[in-house]
């Protein structure tokens, strides 16, 4: 059970394309958010469809596979962990972000079944 700690897997839309950054070292990061769609009824018996925005971060490898492969619209199956950190922004306000660290990512072909990875 150990390895099921702090462990995420979503399927989604990337909302746009990945934004990259190289940083020193050869170091590389990319940035991009997905959007994860949830259906259910509404105690009116209404289906209702919720979207959720989840943030993603990447580094080195898998950071390179994003800019090579992904762009918007593409529907991906990611697997990464929960990460949360907070800043200040310019007025002095904390802000807090929590967002998914990519450990893998696999780009979903049209009609292709979607399986763990």
């Amino acid at each position: 059970m150990n390895t099921l700690r702090n462990s995420v897997q979503l399927v989604g839309h990337l909302g746009k394309n990945p934004e990259i950054t190289n940083l020193e070292k050869g170091k590389k990061l990319a940035r991009v958010s997905i959007a994860v769609n949830e259906f259910y009824t509404s105690a009116a018996g209404e289906k209702v469809e919720q979207t959720n925005w989840i943030n993603l971060v990447a580094w080195d490898n898998t950071a390179t596979y994003m800019e090579r492969n992904l762009s918007k619209g593409n529907q991906v199956l990611i697997k990464g962990s929960l990460s949360s950190r907070n800043y200040e922004d310019k007025q002095g306000v904390k802000k807090y972000i929590t967002e998914v660290v990519v450990s893998e990512v696999l780009k979903i072909q049209k009609d292709e079944p979607v399986t763990a990875l």
